[in-house]
């Protein structure tokens, strides 16, 4: 019996499903609520309606597909055995004839499994498949069986006329019968004898066997012409084939059975695949590498938004960014395009950035992003890496196509997949359990989770043919990597703490070289499901914890160079790199960061209100080298030229002092498009606004400077754009949560509360009842028999209908009658309730236990 039952003589085997569920303790139907959860939405009134829940096509369907492969292959195996199984014949089907000690060893825990998920109930020696999970998984002409068995004699011979069937006992050497169904048992007994069965293939020739060999392992039918050959004749008639319909011809499961050696499988799987080590690393060295790839992924968020600081790309009508605008994105990131939409779905998935709402809408970042900014820089990664371990959107996705044949866009509809973070979990646990340091093979951790949810290798969502599980997987590792949860392949201490996942073993007591396996474990438990959000908040804080040693102090300086750039040795802080960010243009990034001077950048700084002063001082205050001389020339050169000309609205205008510098504008021919003309000796008019006369006046090589109509230079510094406030996407669940305990405590006790309510035997009344009826009384007899229930103390069987007509059946311990009220302990309910008398439809009395 499986520990989620309670003990019984053979006589009190469970008749159905709800019987055996009604042998649970509390912890058997917790165990079933928890690894079914879709059981308790809602909460079935009783016993009866939970057995009647689990037993439905969808439930059974989605809990095999959460079955690994060897509890699937038990399943399956039950499929084929005899209803009921004995335990023995179950494992003659897992093990053969030979038997396999590893089948035998991990068999109880695959069985328990099934047990514990109500697809298999009864007792060791009456072991029954759900009948659902039996149509679900046994083979039909239409459906194979995985097993690649086909069906039995009794029903391959089930449209055989009797004739027929005598004249194959015959053959066979058998007597006849006389009758179909003698003559059936007998042809099955001889199928399922091995002696006699082996002294007649014995006497077959070579190529009749091998005839059927060839079907023993699948797929069990086979073609055949009106005429068949000799030895095919030979085998039609023994009934070693069995013929289907016209031309097609099936093996009997026994025969099958019996050549190969009795496995239903060809190759059973008790013990899931180990996950190799391909690399092993220094764990100081990992830690430091996944560290840096953790701080370049939050200078690449901040470059990202910095970007899209005035407003980013115009949402599409479908929603999402258009392929041009993820490939400016890209170029901007200067990484490729499946890359960049990594960068932005994180940014999306932390609450970074979102789409602004307005009527010309634009993907913007969020108040939440400068909240973020204004935070150490290990609590801003932990809320990357806790939003994308808990993200079902896939930026993987990218560029394919739905199923209706439409581009899936990045922040577009259509990305969401609810098996993602189970998958990512589920991957990097895997990398928790090797040792540190460890980079893991990337097949054998595929070949794992295959294992592990076999089903689920049909979920095809992509062109190349692989499982969505399967891609799901290879892109957590790739993005694990980018977003420095891992380092060289193998998960950080970081990383791990972000898990929540143990201590690692000690390399000196496991294997570190390449191709090392982990230990194998027969008694194999299911992985634990994705933990709630309190814990992965608290795990996200220990992982930052963790980091923040390894990250590196931002600096307080640059090294200025003589041929107008400035090197960045490492990170700089905040308002000396966005000072820099205008006064200079990035050249080129990497462990160092390069800066040139040019004229524009300069201008750029002198139009945000700096002045050359200001511009001279910050320099020397944050190099550690001597502002070079061009440098300082060039900053003067621009300053002395900004602000000479001024333009204004009147359409626009340019008022400058220098009456020479103006007439060497109006000669100039670059500037006939802007359509100036003198109005004064130091004042031309322009045809164009302000800021295209800026822009020409630019591009001829001056420095002009905007003016208010006060005559006051205006300071152009963009202003920053942010969606209003906005909260993350939340993650599309694949199903109903797991309930915690206490939902599973609360559950358990209304199903057993209202089990006793459906199941309390009652006397008999002089009418009779149906099964579910409520009862039926008239209101003196009620009346009576509660206050005779009073004074006895004596529980009753109470029909009752509420104010919306829904009628229920309650076991209620009245304690006192009066003023058309009935106050008692409702066992239904588990609390003393009062139920007015006019809406009882009748009371009966319990059977004394």
């Amino acid at each position: 019996m499986s520990s989620d039952e309670k003990p019984a003589d053979a006589a009190a085997a469970p008749r159905s499903l709800a019987e055996a569920l009604r042998a649970r303790d509390d912890a058997g139907l917790a165990a079933l609520l928890r690894s079914r959860p879709d059981l308790i939405t809602p909460v079935p009134t009783d016993l009866t309606q939970l057995a009647t829940r689990a037993a439905t096509r969808a439930s059974v369907a989605r809990a095999l597909e959460r079955l690994d492969r060897f509890a699937l292959q038990t399943a399956q195996a039950l499929a084929v055995a005899g209803d009921p199984a004995s335990y023995g014949e179950l494992l003659g089907l897992m093990a053969g004839h030979a038997g396999d000690a590893a089948v035998e060893s991990a068999l109880p825990r695959a069985l328990g499994t099934l047990r514990t998920q109500a697809l298999v109930w009864g007792g060791d020696d009456r072991l029954r498949l759900v009948r659902t999970a039996r149509e679900l998984l046994a083979p039909t002409p239409q459906r194979p069986s995985p097993t690649g068995l086909g069906p039995t004699v009794k029903e391959a011979t089930a449209g055989m006329s009797p004739g027929r069937i005598q004249e194959i006992l015959t053959t066979a050497g058998l007597p006849t019968t006389h009758d179909s169904v003698s003559a059936v048992a007998a042809l099955t007994a001889l199928f399922t004898d091995r002696e006699r069965l082996d002294a007649l293939l014995a006497a077959l020739p070579a190529d009749s066997r091998r005839a059927l060999e060839r079907l023993a392992w699948g797929p069990p039918y086979g073609q055949v012409t009106a005429d068949p050959a000799p030895h095919l004749r030979l085998l039609l008639d023994r009934g070693l084939l069995m013929p289907t319909a016209p031309g097609t011809v099936v093996l009997p499961r026994e025969v099958a059975l019996h050549l190969r050696g009795g496995r239903a499988h060809r190759s059973p799987e008790p013990v899931p695949p180990a996950v190799t080590a391909a690399r092993t690393h220094r764990p100081d060295v990992v830690d430091a590498t996944a560290a840096g790839q953790a701080y370049t992924a939050l200078a690449t968020v901040e470059e990202l938004l910095k970007d899209w600081d005035e407003g980013g790309p115009a949402v599409l009508r479908a929603g999402g960014l258009s392929v041009r605008d993820l490939k400016r994105t890209a170029v901007a990131l200067d990484v490729p395009e499946p890359m960049a939409a990594f960068w932005v779905e994180l940014a999306y998935a932390a609450g970074l950035v979102a789409s602004d709402g307005e009527a010309d809408e634009r993907y913007a970042a969020t108040p939440a992003y400068d909240e973020w900014l204004e935070q150490p820089a290990a609590d801003r990664w932990s809320r990357l890496a806790q939003a994308w371990l808990a993200a079902t959107r896939t930026p993987g996705l990218v560029g394919g196509r739905d199923a209706k044949g439409r581009a899936l866009s990045a922040l577009g509809p259509g990305l969401d997949r609810s098996a993602a973070p189970e998958v990512r979990h589920r991957v990097l646990t895997l990398l928790a359990g090797l040792p540190e340091g460890s980079a893991p093979d990337p097949e054998s951790v595929l070949a794992r989770l295959r294992w592990e949810r076999p089903l689920r290798e049909r979920e095809q969502d992509g062109q190349d043919g692989e499982d969505l599980r399967t891609r799901l997987a290879r892109w957590t590792l790739s993005e694990a990597e980018l977003l420095g949860v891992t380092g060289r392949g193998a998960l950080a201490a970081h990383g791990r703490a972000l898990l929540g996942a143990p201590q690692p073993p000690r390399s000196a007591e496991e294997p570190s070289g390449p191709g090392d396996k982990l230990p194998v474990h027969h008694h194999w438990t299911p992985p634990p499901p994705v933990p709630p959000p309190a814990e992965r908040a608290e795990a996200a804080e220990r992982a930052a914890r963790l980091l923040a040693p390894l990250l590196p102090e931002p600096l307080d300086h640059v090294l200025l160079q003589a041929d107008l750039t400035a090197v960045a040795p490492g990170p700089l802080q905040r308002p000396l790199a966005e000072m820099l960010d205008v006064l200079a243009d990035v050249e080129s990034k990497g462990g160092a960061t390069v800066y040139r001077f040019t004229p524009a950048s300069v201008r750029r700084a002198l139009d945000a209100g700096r002045t050359a002063a200001d511009l001279h001082a910050f320099l020397a205050e944050h190099s550690r080298t001597p502002v070079p001389q061009p440098l300082a020339y060039l900053i003067d050169d621009v300053a002395r030229r900004h602000g000479h000309l001024r333009v204004g609205a009147a359409s626009s205008y340019v008022r400058c002092d220098d009456e020479a510098l103006l007439n060497e504008i109006l000669a100039d021919k670059r500037a006939a498009a802007l359509g100036l003309r003198r109005l004064a000796p130091t004042v031309l008019a322009a045809q164009a606004d302000p800021a295209a006369l800026l822009e020409g006046l630019r591009t001829m090589g001056y420095a002009p400077a905007a003016e208010s109509a006060a005559g006051d230079v205006v300071i152009t510094r963009a202003d920053s754009h942010r969606t209003p406030p906005r909260t993350p996407p939340e993650p599309v669940p694949e199903g109903p949560p797991v309930p915690d305990d206490t939902l599973l405590s609360a559950a358990i006790r209304a199903i057993r509360a209202g089990d006793l309510a459906a199941t309390a035997p009652r006397r008999p009344s002089g009418t009779p009842q149906a099964p579910g009826e409520l009862p039926r009384t008239s209101s003196a007899e009620t009346l009576a028999t509660l206050q005779a229930a009073v004074l006895t103390g004596q529980a009753l069987w109470v029909g009752y209908v509420n104010a919306d007509g829904a009628a229920s059946q309650r076991v209620l311990a009245p304690v006192r009658v009066e003023g058309g009220y009935v106050t008692g302990f409702d066992h239904t309910a588990d609390e003393v309730r009062t139920y007015p008398l006019h809406r009882i439809t009748g009371v009966a009395e319990l059977e004394e236990d």
